[in-house]
């Protein structure tokens, strides 16, 4: 019962994770912390940013949990930078690998999920300023980037099932 109830807090923590990284980006990134973050859509690549900085701020509370959660024998807390840690993976993967290919590891993909978030991506760095943002989440993306990958696909899809005409 008890790694049910552990994993469950992991779970949840990851969840929250994609709230709390909402609420930051929106708020704090593109707030008072944009002196960090408009090297982010400024354009251009460089292989590190200030933002990469943000990296610290979540990383802090994930290390403060889990060795606090240790040294005092209190397992959710661990479970809980358990599942900080998790969700700063998954964002590591999903931003900077699958999205913004920092790293070429998946480079191609016909998946209509990472279609859709990487659409929703684009759509937020196409301000490139603090604001008019949009799309400020990472895992959960809102239904009108869904319709749109949506609509494309049928686009290309019936391009393909419609006969062509050949002159005689």
């Amino acid at each position: 019962m008890t790694i049910i109830f552990y994993t469950l807090i992991v779970a949840v923590t990851f969840l929250f994770m994609e709230f709390v990284a909402w609420a930051s980006h929106k708020y704090l990134m593109h707030g008072a912390l944009w002196g960090l973050h408009s090297d982010h859509h400024g354009g251009g690549y460089t292989p590190f940013q200030k933002n990469d900085s943000f990296f610290l701020i979540f990383a802090i509370p994930c290390w403060l949990c889990i060795m606090l959660g240790m040294i005092y024998h209190v397992n959710w807390v661990v479970a809980i930078g358990g599942g900080i840690f998790l969700y700063g993976c998954c964002y590591f993967l999903v931003h900077d690998v699958v999205i913004h290919q920092r790293f070429k590891w998946f480079t191609r993909s016909n998946n209509k999920y990472i279609k859709v978030i990487r659409w929703a991506h684009k759509m937020h760095h196409k301000h490139l300023d603090k604001e008019n943002g949009e799309s400020f989440g990472l895992l959960i993306v809102p239904a009108k980037y869904w319709r749109k990958i949506e609509k494309d696909e049928e686009a290309i899809n019936g391009s393909r099932n419609t006969p062509q005409h050949q002159d005689a």
